[in-house]
């Protein structure tokens, strides 16, 4: 199985790590995406945010266009935080290779 969170509003960053947390504890194995667009991606920043970004079988992807609308730059952001170039086109192709959408 395969899911991609997407978190555009900050203020759903802990919903979404909490929601991502439970689905960790199940058996199954998933592989697990949170691409963050819009205002969210100020949460890569958030000092409250980072062991959740830091959390093993988690990839996470950050919006080019989001970024630079909000002044980030790409060393800003965790290490292993992918930035794509923009993340609606990021959910379509992700969605069209059988990822499951969920947006908390």
């Amino acid at each position: 199985m395969k899911v991609v969170f997407h978190v555009d509003e900050l203020e759903k960053w802990s919903e979404a790590a909490n929601n991502v947390k439970n689905l960790l504890k199940e058996p199954h194995k998933i592989a697990i995406i949170i691409l963050i667009n819009g205002k969210a991606i100020n949460g890569y920043l958030a000092p409250e945010n980072q062991a959740f970004i830091a959390t093993e079988g988690i990839s996470f992807h950050a919006c080019n266009n989001a970024m630079r609308a909000n002044k980030i730059a790409a060393e800003q952001l965790p290490g292993n935080v992918v930035v794509v170039p923009a993340g609606v086109l990021d959910l379509i192709k992700l969605q069209s290779e059988g990822y499951a959408y969920i947006k908390p």
